[in-house]
C-alpha cells in the first residue's frame, strides 16, 4: 500500500471558482487515496482558515471532513503537521476525525528511510518576526480569551488575518526564498535525515543530494501536486481529473 503526502488546498479562500475545482479535484484524489492508501500526511494549511470553539467549527469544510472521516474508517491512518494557517488547530481533527496532528517538525522513519516533514513556515531568515507571532498565536491564554468573541464575528476576523499571512508571503522574492529551503533541506540530509519534506513555497520541487532527496510538496492552488511513497521510493506526482 502507498502513502501521499500533500500541502496548501489553503481551503476557504475568496475565489468561488478556483475554490470549487480544488474542491473537485481533491475529492478525486481522496477516492485514489480511499483505493490504494495506506497513510495520507497533510503537510500544513489543508484550510486557508482553521479555528474551533467549544461548540463550533467552520461549516463549509464539511464534505471534505467527512471524505477524511471515510479514509479514517477505512483504515487509512492520517497524520496532519501544521503550518502557518493551522496556528488554532483544536482537537476536531484529532477526537472526531481522527488525524494525528504534529505541531512542527515530525521525523519518522518509514520504509527503512530517516524522514523529516515540516511544513516550513518561520524555516527564513526574515521570519525572525514571524517566528515570535506565532508562540503568541499559539498561547492558549490568547487562544481562550479570542474564544470570548462570538463565532460570527471571530471567525471572519481570523480568516482576514489569515489572508494577510499569505499574502506576505506571496510578496517575497521567490527564488532567494526557495534557496532558503533547499539548504535548510540540505543541512538536515546533512545531519542523518534520507528524505526531507517540506511545504509552505508552494512550489513543486525535487532536488537530490549527494546525502538524500528534498522534496516540496507545491499546493493544492495552482500546482496541485503532491508525494506518493511506496517500497522506499518517493515521487512527486500532478494530480489531473478529467471529472474536475
Amino acid at each position: 500500500m502507498t502513502r501521499f503526502f500533500m500541502s496548501d488546498a489553503h481551503l476557504g479562500e475568496n475565489f468561488k471558482k478556483r475554490e470549487e475545482l480544488k474542491l473537485a479535484r481533491l475529492h478525486s484524489f481522496l477516492e485514489m487515496v480511499l483505493a490504494r492508501g495506506r497513510e495520507l500526511y497533510i503537510v500544513g494549511d489543508l484550510f486557508d482558515f482553521w479555528f474551533e470553539y467549544r461548540h463550533a467549527i467552520p461549516k463549509h469544510h464539511l464534505r471534505t471532513i467527512l471524505k477524511f472521516a471515510r479514509l479514517k474508517e477505512a483504515g487509512i491512518d492520517l497524520h496532519y503537521i501544521t503550518g502557518n494557517h493551522d496556528h488554532w488547530l483544536g482537537d476536531f481533527l484529532s477526537g472526531e476525525v481522527g488525524f494525528e496532528i504534529h505541531r512542527d517538525d515530525y521525523r519518522t522513519e518509514l520504509d527503512g528511510k530517516r524522514l523529516l516533514i515540516t511544513h516550513g513556515d518561520g524555516i527564513a531568515k526574515k521570519d525572525r518576526g514571524y517566528r515570535m507571532l506565532k508562540r503568541i498565536l499559539r498561547n492558549r491564554f490568547n487562544i481562550f480569551m479570542y474564544r470570548l468573541i462570538p463565532p460570527d464575528l471571530g471567525i471572519p476576523l481570523a480568516k482576514h488575518v489569515s489572508q494577510t499571512s499569505r499574502g506576505h508571503t506571496q510578496k517575497r522574492p521567490k527564488e532567494s526564498f526557495l534557496a532558503e529551503y533547499r539548504n535548510y533541506a540540505h543541512q538536515q540530509l546533512r545531519s542523518g535525515e534520507d528524505i526531507v519534506i517540506i511545504a509552505h513555497t508552494h512550489v513543486p520541487e525535487k532536488v537530490e543530494f549527494e546525502e538524500g532527496l528534498y522534496f516540496n510538496t507545491g499546493d493544492w492552488v495552482e500546482n496541485f501536486s503532491y508525494l506518493e511513497m511506496e517500497a522506499g521510493r518517493i515521487e512527486l506526482k500532478f494530480w489531473e481529473d478529467s471529472s474536475a
